[in-house]
């Protein structure tokens, strides 16, 4: 489970090039934390985040992701 999380992270830092993956990790963190007053549910609801936690029990999760799927859960 775990492991799966972490694959999801390494494919997204992938996709936007590893440095710009963490300017957007601390600045959607940075904003949901002034949204929620709360920084542990702006965690909880980072883009990022939400797509690993919501697939990681999923093997073959990765097999078939679009491209930039966190996106997907940006507005959710």
């Amino acid at each position: 489970m775990l492991i799966n999380h972490e694959r999801i992270h390494l494919k997204q830092q992938q996709e936007l090039l590893i440095f710009p993956f963490y300017i957007l990790y601390i600045a959607e963190w940075l904003l949901r934390t002034v949204l929620y007053l709360d920084s542990y549910r702006a965690y909880q609801n980072i883009s990022f985040e939400r797509e690993a936690y919501a697939n990681e029990e999923d093997k073959e999760y990765l097999a078939r992701r679009k491209s930039f799927g966190f996106l997907d859960y940006l507005t959710r």
